[in-house]
């Protein structure tokens, strides 16, 4: 047996295992809303906070809209060396992810992607990407489903479709702000992406970890 499909097959079966209590606390037929109606995160990058990352969620019924910030600033001294903005809205009617729209500007580049629900599924197009039909177990990497690791993922970026490899780890210990430690589940991506995602024991976004271009690792703590 080839050894790539076989080891697929088994991380594929782990990581169905890992998210097969996603939903015992939810809302709008199993969306993994947290409590609160809100997630925020500090940036974290050599002991330093850089900036924050809000998840906002508002519901009406059987619709939800997410609203997402990022803002990150590094500086050396008064110059600054990263500045980093993304407004993200994810629109969901029940479980099914109708509307995407996000704007990201780097360094003064602007990146921009949208996604609209259409009769032959959801179109993407993208600053990145020619226009698509995602399909139909794609979801966008906003990060706070953790059912996005179960199929391709939507940039939010540029609107690229992308593929990594999730491999589940162990449950273990994770820092969260002011500096106490939870439980949580890891799942490492390499491929297309190359990062770290926790989930908590209620399948809430926990933390993120990954490595920038100039090698400093930037760790996500939540609030």
């Amino acid at each position: 047996m080839n050894r790539g499909i076989r080891h697929g097959a088994i991380a594929r079966r782990a990581l169905l295992a890992g998210l097969a209590t996603v939903g015992g606390r939810t809302a709008l037929a199993g969306l993994p809303v947290p409590r609160g109606d809100r997630l925020a995160f500090r940036l974290m990058r050599h002991g330093s906070v850089i900036g924050t990352h809000e998840v906002v969620f508002r519901r009406d019924g059987e619709a939800l809209d997410v609203d997402i910030a990022v803002d990150v600033l590094v500086k050396f001294g008064p110059i600054p060396l990263v500045r980093y903005t993304h407004r993200n809205r994810e629109t969901w009617q029940r479980d099914r992810l109708v509307g995407l729209s996000a704007d990201t500007y780097r360094n003064g580049t602007r990146l921009r992607m949208s996604a609209r629900w259409t009769e032959a599924g959801l179109a993407v197009e993208g600053s990145g990407t020619r226009p698509y039909i995602a399909p139909d177990n794609a979801l966008p990497t906003t990060y706070w489903n953790p059912r996005m690791l179960l199929g391709p993922m939507i940039g939010t970026q540029d609107g690229g479709l992308v593929k990594p490899v999730v491999t589940p780890e162990p449950v273990a210990p994770i820092r969260v702000a002011p500096g106490d430690a939870i439980h949580a589940r890891q799942y490492k991506l390499t491929g297309d992406l190359d990062l770290e995602l926790w989930y908590d024991p209620s399948d809430t976004w926990a933390g993120m970890r990954f490595t920038v271009d100039d090698g400093s690792v930037i760790n996500y703590e939540r609030l």
